[in-house]
């Protein structure tokens, strides 16, 4: 035998068990494709719809009991005042500069506008809320106060976010007093102008 011969002999014993090799797993992979799709998808689709159930209750139990040791913090502003404002789990108490919020603000409608997001948000008395604010009035104070625990609380439930933004507690209030002018007695305040 030549050796033009052996090699077409080797080429034609190598091709014809690869063909074979090709062919049946082909048919084998069309009929299990056709039967496990149909089964494996119905079955993969539904495990995965009660994993996804499972960790969304488990994220809401995180959410709704934060860990004992928690701290939320959030700035909040309002015209020259800035308030940081830092929320713990506990039995409500509330820590200003020092004291407490009903020495702090003499006013009721003051303490009012501090509480509100926490009742709006069902957290009265669950958290204390510990406030340094700096700058600013009482009334500027205050709504650097009312708008730290906003975020704060905004930070710690998600859900709450959407309840506190429709009432206007998480937006930014940028009016500030306009500067006085030259020549004016306050910032449009002209003054007296006599004609004789």
């Amino acid at each position: 035998m030549s050796m033009a011969d052996e090699t077409v002999n080797e080429a034609t014993e190598t091709e014809a068990p690869a063909a074979e090799a090709t062919e049946t797993p082909k048919a084998d992979n069309a009929e299990g494709t056709s039967e496990g799709t149909s089964e494996g998808t119905s079955e993969g689709t539904s495990e995965d719809e009660a994993q996804a159930e499972i960790d969304l209750e488990a994220i809401k139990a995180l959410v709704s009991k934060p860990a004992k040791d928690a701290r939320y913090a959030a700035t909040g502003k309002r015209k020259r005042s800035v308030a940081r404002v830092i929320l713990t789990p506990g039995d409500g108490t509330f820590w200003v500069n020092g004291r407490d919020l009903d020495t702090y603000l003499d006013r009721s409608s003051d303490r009012a506008l501090v509480l509100a997001p926490l009742i709006e948000a069902g957290a009265a008395g669950a958290y204390n809320v510990r406030i340094r604010v700096h700058g600013g009035g009482i009334t500027g104070q205050t709504g650097a106060m009312r708008h730290g625990i906003s975020k704060a609380l905004a930070e710690i439930d998600p859900a709450v976010r959407t309840t506190l933004k429709g009432k206007g507690f998480l937006k930014f209030d940028t009016r500030q007093v306009e500067r006085k002018k030259a020549g004016f007695k306050k910032a449009r305040k002209k003054p007296q102008f006599s004609k004789r």
